[in-house]
């Protein structure tokens, strides 16, 4: 088979690999299609937290394709089953999963991270990682699944009312998606902070009352106190900073956006103790992957809209490389 290996840091090249066999409990997939995630990204540039990545490797969470073949104990999907997968494997036996908290596992491993992944045109998954998709959703869609079940696991952290003014800092890919579920809540006013001047128009379209660049004069200071619920996408120092000043008394603040494991913020405690503020924290997707599925196929959430690149296999190599330039909002790659 062909796939994009990530050979060592910032070198990849597409290569004929042996296709994989499934091992007790597994299937192999053949890949149809596969989303390109900021965490891929860390990964090729060697950020900090890539460090249990261990090139040569091939990379690609998001994931979707058909079964072609079954391992051994394997009696809940077929040959040709469409399907989506969710990429986190859990242990099972440590303090967090005995607990009900898989997601938090102490030897977490993930297809397209720390095993390979979906940048190739087969790939060996745990046959309870798959998803079934109805046929009428597009394997486009079945990729972006799991970017989504991250989002739901981050939105039902909050608690949104009526009369609330939600305040979304970041409106690329996953700031979308989270702003087609706030505006399915029927929430007072929906703000969206993108200094990205090209999304605003579709920001709008989405469901946004109001769009704002950060960069804009007067706009942090115009921001300050006046949101109820601030979802954080971004990851970034001055983001996150933003994003609780703009928090109002007794507002909720979710971290979602991914920052570097050593970046550091500078936040008042007085601020959290005067305003009694409430920040959370997202990390994965546990249980979300059915419902994720449900909305999708019920047309409640759009993903295919907010795909801006796509690329085939053997673009690959250059577009992780000039990625940061291109301008890609969400990037996805056909197989």
């Amino acid at each position: 088979m062909r796939a994009a290996v990530l050979q060592e840091q910032e070198q990849m090249a597409c290569k004929e690999l042996s296709t994989p066999l499934p091992g007790p409990g597994e299937v192999v997939i053949r890949v149809r299609n596969c989303g390109i995630c900021g965490t891929d990204q860390h990964i090729y540039h060697g950020h900090p937290g890539s460090a249990e990545v261990h090139p040569p490797i091939v990379l690609g969470h998001e994931l979707a394709g058909e079964v072609t073949g079954l391992g051994e104990g394997v009696d809940t999907l077929a040959i040709g089953d469409r399907v989506t997968i969710d990429p986190n494997i859990y242990c099972g036996s440590c303090e967090y999963c005995r607990s009900g908290r898989l997601h938090l596992c102490d030897n977490l491993q993930a297809v397209g991270v720390t095993r390979d992944g979906g940048m190739g045109e087969f790939c060996a998954v745990p046959a309870e990682n798959c998803y079934p998709i109805p046929d009428t959703m597009s394997f486009e869609e079945a990729a972006l699944i799991e970017p989504l079940g991250c989002v739901l696991h981050g939105f039902r952290k909050l608690k949104i009312r009526p009369q609330d003014h939600v305040l979304i800092v970041g409106g690329g890919f996953i700031g979308q998606i989270f702003l087609q579920l706030v505006r399915a809540e029927a929430v007072s006013r929906i703000t969206v902070s993108d200094p990205a001047v090209f999304k605003h128009d579709t920001l709008r379209k989405l469901g946004a009352d109001e769009v704002v660049s950060p960069l804009d004069p007067g706009t942090v200071d115009a921001l300050a106190s006046s949101a109820d619920v601030v979802i954080e996408c971004v990851g970034r120092k001055d983001s996150v900073e933003m994003a609780v000043r703009a928090a109002r008394k007794g507002g909720q603040i979710l971290l979602f956006g991914v920052a570097a494991p050593d970046a550091e913020v500078s936040i008042r405690p007085f601020d959290i103790f005067s305003k009694e503020l409430s920040i959370m924290g997202s990390f994965i997707n546990p249980f979300t992957h059915a419902e994720a599925i449900a909305l999708v196929s019920q047309g409640r959430i759009q993903l295919e809209p907010l795909v801006s690149h796509r690329f085939t296999l053997d673009d690959l190599p250059q577009a992780m490389r000039d990625y940061p330039k291109l301008g890609v909002s969400k990037g996805m790659i056909q197989l």
